[in-house]
Order: C-alpha cells, then sequence, then structure tokens
C-alpha cells in the first residue's frame, strides 16, 4: 500500500498526530526496508475485562496491523500489582500475581476479538521489573 493511502487509513477518527512528519518518516524507512513498525499499548489488567476506553488505541493498533506492522501489547503485571498506592481509589485494589495473570489472559482473549493474533506480539512489563520487590 502506497504511502498516502496508509496515511489516510492510519488518519481515520484521529483529530491529530503529532509529529506528524516523524510518523511519515517512519512509514517511508518500513516501506523502503520492508520491515514493519512496531506499534505499542500498555494495559494494567486490575479488572477482569477491558473498558470501552482501551477499544480506540485498540482499534488504532488494528489499523496499523492492517497496513502490515506489528502490534506490541505491553501487560502492565507489575503496576497492576500495587494498586492505588494512596489508598484513595478504592476500585484499585493490590492484587496478588495470580489475580494479574488470569485478568491478563481474559483480556487478551478480548483484545483478540480485534487484534490479529499473527500480528501481536504480548510483552510482560515483568520482563524488566522483576528484580524490585512489591514487598
Amino acid at each position: 500500500m502506497d504511502l498516502a493511502k496508509s496515511l489516510e487509513v492510519i488518519k481515520n477518527g484521529i483529530e491529530e498526530i503529532i509529529p506528524e512528519n516523524e510518523l511519515i518518516k517512519k512509514l517511508e524507512k518500513s516501506e523502503k526496508t520492508g520491515r514493519p513498525l512496531r506499534i505499542k499499548y500498555g494495559i494494567d489488567p486490575t479488572g477482569y475485562d477491558v473498558h470501552i476506553g482501551h477499544m480506540v488505541p485498540i482499534r488504532k493498533m488494528r489499523d496499523f496491523q492492517d497496513l502490515g506492522h506489528i502490534g506490541v501489547i505491553i501487560i502492565g503485571d507489575f503496576t497492576a500489582q500495587i494498586g492505588d498506592p494512596t489508598g484513595l481509589d478504592e476500585t484499585r485494589k493490590h492484587l496478588s500475581a495470580n489475580e494479574v495473570k488470569r485478568n491478563a489472559e481474559r483480556y487478551m482473549e478480548q483484545l483478540y476479538m480485534i487484534l490479529d493474533r499473527e500480528k501481536t506480539e504480548v510483552r510482560w512489563q515483568s520482563e524488566w521489573f522483576t528484580k524490585m520487590s512489591l514487598e
């Protein structure tokens, strides 16, 4: 797909891309090298279901996938265990590692209803933070 068509797809439903010229450079490089872009989205599995607020970036990630790029979901398994450290938000309670894992698996089941499994990579925040303790 040519650059103009790719931009048309990406910009659909978007108010503004900042900075657009950088996106254009990345798309041009991707096209020239044949190497897809890696579009990342981080999500903390603090509940059992994804919510409507997740869908805007996930739908846009799917647009990029349809253009041949790779979506990378970064599961915030480390930060999801923390909850709300201020204690003011009871909706973000401290979760066990098992609860977070269960939530993350459920999130991915739901996200795969939109995302292309073959063009989705899942990474866990704990890959970077395992040496830090939550206790």
